[in-house]
C-alpha cells in the first residue's frame, strides 16, 4: 500500500482522516494500518469509553453506522474498527447507507474498516463515493521480483544491516508471506548486536535456511555450472524435502533461467535497462552475464523445457514412484549436461 508510511505518520501526529477504508489482496498491510488506529490514536484511558472493535460476521453496515453516528464521551474522537469487513452483506439498503454516511461523516468519528483477500467492486457508487473523498486505501500483493527489494527496505526501516544476496535468500525461502517476513526481521532486530551484520550464520541459526544448501546456492552451482556443488546442495535438499519444497525450487529456477533469456535478449542495452527490465539488483547481472556464457540461448531456453517437465513429474506424471530426492538429482543432472539432453518433441 503506497500510502501506508504516511498514514502511519499522520496516525502518530493525531491527523487522521474519518474514514479509512482498506480493501485488497494482501492483508499484511490492512494490518499494520489498522493496528496502528487500534493501539496508537487513542490514549489508554480514552479507549474504554470512545474505542469499539468489531467483526464483519457479527454485525451489520447499519449497526456500524449507527455507532458511527454517536458522540465520544469524555473525549474529542472516538475509533469503530471493523475487522474481516469482507464478511460485511452490502445490499442496496446498506450501500446506500453507506454512500450516506461517506457523504457527511461524523467528525468526531474516526471508521475503521479492514476489507480483506479481496477488493471492492470498482463499478459500485459506493466504491466511487470512498475514492472522492480519499477514503479508500488499495493493498495489493507484491510481485514476486519486488519482495527482495521489499525486504531490504523493511531492513532500512528497522537499521538491520545486511551481508549480499540475504533478502533474495529471505525472499525465495519464506515467499510472499509478508506477515511472517516481518515477524522474521523482528526477531532477528532483536538478536542482532549493535553494528553486526545479518548474514547466512544467523539466517541458518534462527529462521533455519541453510547458508550453504538452500534454493539460491542451487541457482548459483547451476548458473556457474559448478557441477560438485551443485550435486552436493541437490543430495542436501533431497534429504531435507520439508525445509527445500520441490515446487519453490522449481519456481525460482524457472525465474532464473527466464531472467539469463531475457539477459540475451537485451545484451546490447544498459545494465540499469537490464536490471530493471529483469526486476533484479543491478548488483547481480554479472551473474546472469556468466549463465547467458555458460547458457546460450538455445540451452537456456532448453532448460526451461526440462523444469516444465519436472513440474509435471513433480505432480506425479511420467516419473512413476520417483521420490523427491530423485527427482532434484535428475533434474540438476539434466540442465548441468542440457548441451546433451534429447528434448522430446
Amino acid at each position: 500500500m503506497k500510502e501506508l508510511d504516511l498514514i502511519l505518520k499522520n496516525i502518530k501526529n493525531k491527523e487522521v482522516l474519518p474514514i479509512y477504508f482498506f480493501h485488497g489482496d494482501e492483508p499484511y498491510f490492512i494490518d499494520v494500518a489498522v493496528k496502528a488506529l487500534e493501539h496508537n490514536f487513542l490514549e489508554e484511558d480514552e479507549k474504554a469509553f470512545n474505542q469499539t472493535v468489531t467483526y464483519g460476521k457479527d454485525t451489520s453496515y447499519q449497526e456500524i453506522l449507527s455507532l458511527a453516528r454517536q458522540f465520544p464521551m469524555m473525549g474529542d474522537k472516538q475509533v469503530i474498527i471493523v475487522k474481516e469487513a469482507q464478511d460485511l452483506k452490502l445490499s442496496e439498503a446498506e450501500s446506500k447507507a453507506l454512500e450516506m454516511y461517506v457523504d457527511n461523516p461524523v467528525p468526531s468519528t474516526v471508521l475503521v474498516f479492514a476489507h480483506k483477500h479481496k477488493k471492492l467492486d470498482s463499478r459500485k457508487k459506493v466504491t466511487k463515493s470512498l475514492d472522492k473523498i480519499n477514503a479508500l486505501f488499495l493493498s495489493e500483493t507484491i510481485r514476486e521480483t519486488h519482495l527482495p527489494k521489499w525486504i531490504a527496505d523493511e531492513c532500512i526501516k528497522l537499521n538491520i544491516k545486511t551481508a549480499p544476496n540475504i533478502s533474495h535468500l529471505l525472499a525465495e525461502y519464506l515467499g510472499n508471506d509478508l506477515s511472517r517476513i516481518a515477524n522474521e526481521l523482528g526477531k532477528l532486530k532483536m538478536i542482532l548486536k549493535d553494528g553486526e551484520i545479518l548474514d547466512g550464520t544467523h539466517i541458518e541459526n534462527h529462521i533455519g535456511i541453510s547458508k550453504e544448501y538452500n534454493v539460491f546456492e542451487l541457482q548459483k552451482a547451476l548458473g556457474t555450472k559448478n557441477v560438485n556443488a551443485a550435486y552436493k546442495i541437490a543430495h542436501y535438499m533431497g534429504k531435507n524435502p520439508k525445509n527445500n519444497p520441490f515446487v519453490m525450487m522449481l519456481s525460482s529456477l524457472y525465474n532464473y533461467f527466464s531472467n539469463v533469456i531475457m539477459y540475451q535478449t537485451m545484451i546490447g542495452q544498459s545494465p540499469q535497462t537490464i536490471a530493471s527490465q529483469m526486476g533484479v539488483n543491478p548488483y547481480f547481472l554479472k551473474d546472469y552475464a556468466e549463465s547467458a556464457r555458460l547458457y546460450p540461448l538455445k540451452h537456456s531456453t532448453r532448460v526451461i523445457s526440462i523444469l516444465r517437465e519436472f513440474d509435471m513429474k513433480g505432480k506425479g506424471l511420467g516419473a512413476v514412484n520417483m521420490s523427491e530426492a530423485e527427482l532434484i538429482k535428475e533434474l540438476v543432472y539434466k540442465i548441468i549436461n542440457v548441451d546433451q539432453v534429447k528434448m522430446k518433441v
